[in-house]
């Protein structure tokens, strides 16, 4: 028999011991326009209150220099593979991959002749990504009050 190892009444509790820190909302990644940082490299956030998601799309020979940040960050590939360097082990990813990178450990990842899509999970939200999403959410809204009035 499997030993529980947490309390299902408690994890799936509707009794809130706070105040809803907001409306939750739904999004079609399909309908963000990707931005192109770099060449070949396509980001599509989706930003929380205390977390963002990036649906990020490599296309064969492109490249996330090596770099680092405060953030913490999870990286989940989904479809194709590319090859990660997390601070010098460097391998090759491919569906159902992760890599776990704490805050300032160096880390990068590029293609060859093959395309990759994965999903960056960032707390806190990643800072450099936090304007392009406010801008994306804005836009999204507009069309919404848009399609609101013509219907």
């Amino acid at each position: 028999m499997t030993e529980s190892l947490g309390d299902a009444a408690s994890h799936f509790t509707t009794e809130a011991l706070g105040e809803p820190a907001g409306p939750g909302r739904y999004v079609n990644v399909d309908a963000i326009t990707p931005v192109e940082f770099l060449p070949g490299l396509g980001f599509r956030p989706v930003l929380g209150q205390r977390a963002m998601t990036n649906f990020v799309s490599f296309e064969p020979g492109a490249e996330a220099p090596r770099h680092v940040h405060e953030e913490e960050q999870i990286v989940i590939v989904v479809e194709g593979e590319f090859t990660f360097d997390l601070d010098g082990d460097v391998r090759v990813m491919r569906k159902g991959d992760v890599a776990v990178v704490p805050a300032w450990v160096p880390h990068g990842a590029w293609t060859t002749d093959s395309h990759c899509v994965e999903i960056d999970v960032f707390a806190p939200p990643r800072q450099s990504l936090l304007k392009l999403a406010a801008a994306q959410a804005e836009e999204a809204e507009q069309a919404a009050q848009t399609q609101g009035s013509e219907g």
